[in-house]
């Protein structure tokens, strides 16, 4: 790590995480666990009734969704280039 004379940084170096990007991780991990949340559900205390509640469009549509728009915002987090704002 390259410090100049007053023991500070060196401008080259920088975080590969910005506050920006962190936001956009913990909005992508809470878009995750908002998908995962509506895949739960939908057994059946009695393993002789077969409950079709399993496969309605919340489970089968909706939940993947979010889930795959959690991730791709991981991806825009992760390999993004934001600004600083300074």
């Amino acid at each position: 790590m390259a410090k100049t004379s007053d023991n500070k940084p060196d401008k080259s170096e920088k975080m590969a995480l910005t506050a920006k990007s962190l936001r956009f991780m913990i909005a992508g991990l809470a878009v995750l666990a908002a998908g995962f949340l509506l895949l739960s559900g939908g057994g059946s205390d009695d393993p002789n009734v077969f409950n079709y509640a399993m496969f309605d469009f919340r489970r089968l549509v909706a939940a993947p969704i979010v889930i795959v728009a959690g991730i791709v915002l991981e991806v825009v987090a992760i390999m993004g280039k934001f600004k600083e704002n300074k």
